[in-house]
């Protein structure tokens, strides 16, 4: 068995200005996505949302022994991880396939998976 990160980089400012009918929209298309996985044999360990990126705190060495902290993201960029699923599976090209079919519905997704 082996564990996958199914990553969702989106624009979180367009994401806040869709109209009702597009966050529904994805919302089922989620739903669905769930159940593919499901269907196929997947365990789903989690799913979530993530806070807005403004709200993450980055850490990184001082080059002193210590750490330097700050707030927000690591970088400014167009995109943001704005949630994840981690996904336990035995077939890895089942779980890709039901990943194409996610993006085809309009999701843009980054799969990877985790090293052993």
């Amino acid at each position: 068995m082996s564990r996958y990160l199914i990553l969702l980089p989106a624009p979180e400012a367009d994401w806040a200005d869709l109209p009702p009918e597009e966050h529904e929209k994805g919302h089922r298309s989620h739903q669905e996505f769930q159940r593919d996985l499901e269907a196929e044999g997947h365990t789903l360990v989690t799913v979530s949302p993530l806070e807005p990126s403004a709200r993450a705190t980055s850490m990184r060495p001082d080059g002193a022994g210590g750490a330097l902290v700050t707030d927000g993201p690591f970088s400014e960029t167009a995109e943001q991880v704005v949630g994840f699923y981690l996904v336990d599976s035995e077939d890895g090209d089942t779980l890709r396939a039901a990943c194409e079919r996610f993006a085809a519905r309009g999701e843009h997704i980054e799969l990877r998976r985790l090293a052993e």
